[in-house]
């Protein structure tokens, strides 16, 4: 992409902050976050910040391409306070579309979430039935019918990504989500500071993880090739937490045992593995980032 006016709300979160870098090298990126899940420490100097909320009217919208990745990003935030969550992720989707194109932008990518899969330890294909669990899953699936709406009825390029697990490490832009943070940078800063990271069950649950850089990249990918539908981002490859402590305890060179106990949420997701077959076929993209090598990336910092 180059040469374009791009807005993208949650900007200065974790996800957005490395897509708005990305893109600020040849594009003028306007980044809107209201900070309660991002920091503007997160973004490069050529990228301009706007502390606005999504669900304001007057943060910029006036772009050629909309990234929509602003959101309360996971289900117990969500679940504290499902009215809070409905209006940013729901209300907060339609009015940056709809503001967005008011001013004459044609192209949408949007985040949605794998989470409305399920526990799968099968690759999921995004044709495949899905049922929302929990409150954040429901928003995510109105992200989508909404898009639907906008495809439909005023002919928009609306892109959903169903992100699975990503991840980059607290050296990257991943440290201000805390205890929001994906397991493995949570794990790598603790086993690196010498404590026990704390797995549910018996550490066998496993995870499709995602580096960063190839959803930033996914993402810049589906608004180039102007598509419009739900595909999935991940690798197709799936990784036990146990395996994921050993692999930092080897880059590390560490030896620090995980400490396992009760899980205590219902409805817990065990298992994830992405069929990015469909993206694939829509955009060429394929991730480039093995686990091994963004294990080693994560650890790197603390080397």
């Amino acid at each position: 992409m180059q040469n374009k006016r791009v807005l993208v709300t949650g900007g200065a979160g974790f996800i957005g902050s490395n897509l708005a870098n990305r893109l600020a090298a040849d594009n003028d990126v306007i980044a809107v976050d209201d900070t309660y899940l991002g920091t503007p420490e997160n973004l490069d100097d050529d990228v301009e910040f706007v502390e606005a909320s999504v669900l304001d009217d007057d943060f910029p919208a006036d772009v050629d391409v909309l990234f929509h990745l602003a959101a309360l990003s996971s289900r117990n935030m969500h679940e504290t306070d499902p009215q809070r969550g409905c209006r940013v992720n729901v209300e907060g989707f339609v009015n940056a579309v709809e503001r967005a194109r008011q001013e004459g932008c044609e192209t949408v990518v949007y985040a949605s979430t794998s989470s409305i899969y399920g526990s799968r330890t099968e690759p999921s294909p995004v044709d495949m039935d899905v049922e929302a669990h929990t409150a954040y899953e429901a928003s995510k699936l109105a992200r989508e019918r909404y898009a639907e709406y906008y495809a439909n009825h005023h002919e928009m390029n609306m892109a959903g990504l169903r992100f699975f697990s990503v991840y980059q490490g607290f050296g990257g832009n991943e440290e201000h989500k805390g205890e929001y943070a994906n397991t493995v940078a949570q794990f790598a800063d603790k086993i690196a500071s010498g404590e026990a990271p704390e797995l549910f069950g018996d550490g066998t649950q496993t995870r499709d993880f995602t580096h960063v850089s190839d959803v930033a990249r996914a993402c810049e990918l589906a608004a180039d090739h102007e598509i419009t539908g739900v595909y999935n981002v991940g690798t197709e490859e799936a990784y036990t937490f146990n395996e994921m402590v050993a692999m930092i305890n080897d880059a590390l060179g560490t030896d620090v045992d995980p400490v396992y106990i009760e899980c205590p949420f219902d409805g817990y997701v065990h298992d994830t593995m992405a069929d990015y077959s469909t993206f694939h076929e829509a955009t060429g993209w394929e991730p480039e980032v093995s686990f091994e090598e963004g294990v080693e990336l994560v650890c790197e910092p603390y080397k």
